[in-house]
């Protein structure tokens, strides 16, 4: 699994701030189970061409018609198989689920929705996200903040040259373009999923950024399973998106800050991809039934 943000740590915010910041009232409910008790734990229209009218020479002497005037010819109206530009709905910021129809709960299967896959390096973010979209009833698309960080290519700020200004930069500009793309599908009748590694201590541009970017009806789910785990996913890694095994393990505790946090937490330690998903499609059907309060 790539660590959205597979990447040497970014430093920690000061005592004090934490997910509480931005999104504490996302309590659990009463009766529910620990968040870790989970099983398994427009563009604008384009302008019309001008036409062309002519026009006819005037003035006195033989030459005021040297050259007869041009037809005015009106606009030919397109034919419905013409092609052309295509109006969009403009992308806006995905809102606040609302209530389950009277007649029975949400289906996340069939909703529209906007998830944000959380959990450190290895946690298996990336492989969940693609199977979940793969197998939802409805367009859904799968948004990889590493894939869009890796667009660029000279100067790219490579995980494994440390933490600096360019690093800093890069995922700040690819989060921001992760939202505009998920505000675009939505807005278009597409459901989004993203993954990404969001640290609880910094909120600010962190899971802060994201709800501003996406919008306040983004749904966090964490994907924390234990840490021989994620050592063992990536050890699997190849080129820059393998961490040395002591910045996992930082990256891995932490993660640990989410517990406590209110938001949903689920150890797939023990699960394989598609029981993750299973699982994830179980918790977003009780967000759906109680909207979360971020």
């Amino acid at each position: 699994m790539q660590h959205a943000v597979g990447s040497p740590l970014p430093p920690p915010h000061q005592p004090g701030q934490g997910p509480a910041a931005d999104w504490s009232s996302a309590a659990p409910h009463a009766g529910q189970q620990h968040p870790g008790a989970y099983p398994g734990s427009a563009p604008p229209s384009l302008p019309q061409a001008p036409v062309y009218t002519g026009g006819a020479t005037s003035g006195p002497g033989p030459q005021a018609h040297a050259h007869p005037p041009v037809p005015q010819h009106a606009p030919v109206p397109p034919t419905p198989d013409t092609t052309g530009h295509v109006q969009l709905p403009q992308g806006d910021f995905v809102t606040m689920p609302g209530p389950p129809p009277a007649t029975g709960p949400a289906d996340p299967a069939s909703a529209p929705l906007a998830v944000l896959l959380i959990g450190p390096a290895g946690a298996g973010k990336t492989s969940v996200a693609k199977y979940w979209a793969d197998h939802r009833r409805v367009p859904t698309a799968h948004i990889s903040l590493d894939d869009v960080r890796e667009w660029v290519r000279s100067g790219f700020a490579d995980p494994q040259s440390g933490w600096n200004d360019h690093s800093e930069a890069q995922y700040r500009l690819a989060r921001r373009t992760c939202g505009f793309a998920a505000r675009n599908f939505l807005a278009n009748g597409i459901s989004c999923i993203l993954d990404d590694a969001v640290f609880p201590d910094r909120p600010v541009v962190g899971l802060g950024g994201w709800k501003r970017h996406v919008g306040p009806g983004l749904l966090p789910v964490v994907l924390l399973p234990g840490l021989e785990i994620v050592l063992e996913r990536n050890a699997e890694r190849s080129g820059n998106r393998r961490l040395t095994d002591e910045e996992v393990a930082r990256i891995h505790g932490r993660m640990a800050g989410w517990y406590g946090s209110g938001l949903p937490i689920i150890d797939n330690s023990q699960l394989d991809v598609p029981a993750t998903a299973q699982v994830l499609d179980e918790v977003l059907a009780r967000l759906l039934a109680s909207p979360p309060k971020w």
